[in-house]
């Protein structure tokens, strides 16, 4: 499947300013980050080896993206390094995974140190990911945004991803848009809070230490507020159900 650019706004690598006004350069201070092709640096695995596979590797971005729950961002993120490197490679391929044993994959996973806090249902994952990736776009990564049109048509196609639910698709997207310069038209939109300019909330903000402190940061506050409207609404109606067997008087015997 041959797909073709579509013409939109692409990344100047170089920290020249985009027409949207925002320039491509990353990185708190741009120093120790992990620089791919283009000249695209990344400091999301905070470590240079790993963002440098994440700035020229659209799979190991995807396969970071699923990686990324239950475990810290950065940890997540340095996966595809660590498995591209107990793959003998430098550098991920969908057909390979693709038809990788499923045993002797999850083996990658699971050696310790292990890739994720799940590694097995995780090694199902990415090689269910790159299966569909191989049906659906000839195990071509970057073709799932390369030519989408619209943000809603591209936030269709991540959340089309086995693993990537709404939440994760609009993460990845905002991603996409804030540091790759992908950034079809609505693309901020369909990315949701999370295509926010300035904000701290996912991966898609975290530009080095300081920022990944942030986002840290925000991820347990609003953990915390959602633990306790959880508290408050059982309390609820634990307070309703005592009222209405009060109400009805005592039970007869």
């Amino acid at each position: 499947m041959t797909k073709s650019d579509n013409g939109r706004d692409s990344a100047s690598r170089d920290g020249s300013t985009r027409k949207d006004g925002s320039t491509s350069k990353v990185g708190d201070t741009g120093k120790d980050g992990g620089t791919g092709k283009d000249g695209l640096t990344l400091r999301i695995a905070q470590q240079p080896e790993a963002d440098e596979l994440l700035a020229r590797s659209p799979l190991a971005a995807l396969v970071g993206m699923l990686l990324d729950q239950q475990v810290p961002m950065e940890w997540a993120f340095t996966g595809p390094y660590s498995l591209a490197e107990r793959m003998g490679s430098d550098d991920l391929d969908a057909g390979k995974i693709a038809a990788y044993d499923p045993d002797a994959f999850t083996s990658l996973f699971t050696t310790k140190p292990a890739l994720h806090r799940y590694p097995g249902s995780m090694a199902q994952r990415v090689q269910q990911l790159c299966q569909y990736l191989v049906a659906e776009y000839e195990g071509d990564a970057s073709a799932v945004w390369r030519d989408a049109g619209t943000g809603e048509e591209l936030l269709r196609r991540l959340n089309a991803l086995p693993g990537f639910g709404t939440q994760k698709a609009q993460i990845f997207l905002a991603l996409l848009g804030k540091q790759f310069g992908v950034r079809p038209t609505g693309w901020r939109a369909a990315a949701g809070a999370y295509g926010e300019d300035g904000s701290r909330r996912s991966v898609a903000d975290i530009t080095g230490p300081e920022s990944l402190a942030e986002v840290r940061a925000y991820k347990q506050e609003a953990k915390a507020a959602a633990k306790a409207a959880k508290a408050a609404t059982t309390a609820k109606a634990a307070k309703t159900a005592t009222t209405a067997k009060a109400a009805k008087g005592p039970s007869k015997g």
